[in-house]
């Protein structure tokens, strides 16, 4: 059965989906891109405030594959202690470099998810790098939020073979992407360990809106059936 990731962007939010008992909470900040990052002392906030009652992911911004600057983003993040990184791997720039660069803070012990963007056509032949590199898991998001959802803009073949190669690599295996109520009928027999969604659970389905409650409850609804 796939868990329910839940994308906040402050405090309040995060206590709210607490609350209502979602699986992981994910930090970022929609208002600064596909994976806008929050402030690091917002994330220490949330970290201190959830305090080990629910796993917590967070997104370290969009930064170009340079490996220094995507090494220093996650050592950063590591610190205020949330449980899980994200990792955008945008178009461009040097992947196998920043990989082998963030082996070192694999070994220190830090979870780290690599996020492939649908819309970019990902090159999954990556994904055995990052399990040599200790990659935790492996996400697929979608970059150009106004391009539709995930199931839209990738065939659901192609959706399947992502994650039957993350599981046969023992990675952790999440979709997201503009994710709709209606979408998850369609991917619920996928068995993705996680699906995420933002704007499904805000006001108007505006993924910068204030959360709505009557939404995340469907949505949590939904993904037990």
């Amino acid at each position: 059965m796939s868990k329910l990731l839940a994308s906040v962007n402050s405090l309040g939010e995060a206590q709210l989906v607490l609350s209502i008992g979602v699986d992981i909470i994910d930090l970022k900040q929609p208002a600064l891109g596909a994976l806008g990052a929050l402030d690091l002392p917002c994330v220490r906030d949330i970290v201190n405030a959830v305090s080990g009652k629910c796993p917590i992911s967070a997104t370290v911004g969009d930064l170009p594959m340079q490996p220094e600057i995507i090494f220093n983003a996650v050592k950063s993040m590591a610190q205020t202690g949330v449980d899980y990184i994200k990792i955008g791997f945008f178009p461009g720039g040097d992947w196998l470099a920043t990989i082998t660069q963030l082996a070192d803070l694999s070994r220190d012990g830090h979870a780290l998810i690599a996020v492939l963007f649908a819309d970019t056509q990902p090159d999954f032949t990556f994904l055995p790098a990052l399990k040599a590199a200790g990659f935790r898991g492996v996400m697929l998001d979608t970059m150009d939020k106004g391009q539709g959802s995930l199931t839209q803009i990738m065939p659901k073949t192609n959706l399947i073979a992502f994650i039957e190669t993350a599981k046969q690599l023992n990675l952790l295996c999440g979709l997201a992407g503009s994710l709709r109520l209606t979408d998850i009928a369609e991917l619920l027999p996928l068995n993705a360990d996680y699906l995420g969604f933002r704007g499904a659970l805000c006001e108007q389905q505006q993924r910068t809106a204030t959360l709505n409650l009557r939404a995340i409850g469907a949505i949590k609804q939904a993904l037990r059936f």
